[in-house]
């Protein structure tokens, strides 16, 4: 979604807060987060926006943010890109420049906890791995088992550029290598999920947006 379609979009929707994410298989996580939470998104009028990667997000925030319809604003990135989502915040106001390289804002904890108090949560190493870790490769290679996809994920594993990876980089890459899997499985993966073992990462950007809707 283009900036100026996402700000047509909440507009038309009366949003009253934003969750910005990078593509469409975060939007997917983000909402299935909020249904087996109970989170009712559209009764709340929270709208969760695709951006299309991490790198246009200053648009996003200019449109929607304070200097544009002043909505609330929360995110969810992962943690690689934490360079651009810094930087766009920077250019809305909502930080001071980052006087250190990319390297250093990447290794800088207490950076990364700033822009979680502002809502905006890192993926480690993405949403993925999260996910992976979250719920454990056994129970994973159950979910593909029951979703009809073992066979091509057991040929996958066998080839010779990962046949000696840990299952859990396998089922990662798997899970990531195109993009109906990475869009399909991670509501799967979450519905597998016992309750209250959701990623802090996806709780997080529900909770800046739920609890904070002004």
């Amino acid at each position: 979604m283009q900036p100026a379609e996402a700000l047509d979009l909440a507009v038309a929707t009366g949003a009253a807060a934003v969750v910005l994410v990078e593509g469409e298989s975060d939007r997917a996580a983000v909402e299935a987060t909020a249904r087996r939470t109970g989170v009712d998104l559209a009764a709340l009028h929270i709208l969760v926006v695709s951006m299309g990667g991490a790198s246009g997000i200053a648009h996003f925030v200019g449109r929607l943010g304070p200097a544009g319809l002043g909505l609330p604003l929360a995110g969810l990135y992962d943690e690689a890109e934490i360079g651009y989502v810094r930087r766009g915040l920077e250019r809305a106001g909502w930080f001071p420049r980052y006087l250190g390289s990319r390297q250093d804002l990447f290794e800088d904890g207490p950076a990364r906890a700033d822009l979680a108090a502002r809502g905006f949560h890192a993926c480690v190493t993405d949403l993925e791995d999260e996910l992976i870790r979250a719920l454990g490769a056994d129970a994973v290679l159950e979910v593909v088992r029951a979703e009809g996809d073992l066979a091509r994920f057991e040929t996958f594993a066998h080839q010779p550029d990962h046949r000696r990876e840990p299952v859990e980089a396998q089922l990662h890459r798997f899970l990531g290598t195109r993009s109906g899997r990475k869009i399909h499985y991670p509501p799967r993966l979450l519905e597998a999920l016992p309750t209250g073992a959701e990623p802090p990462c996806l709780l997080g950007v529900l909770q800046a947006v739920v609890t904070e809707p002004g």
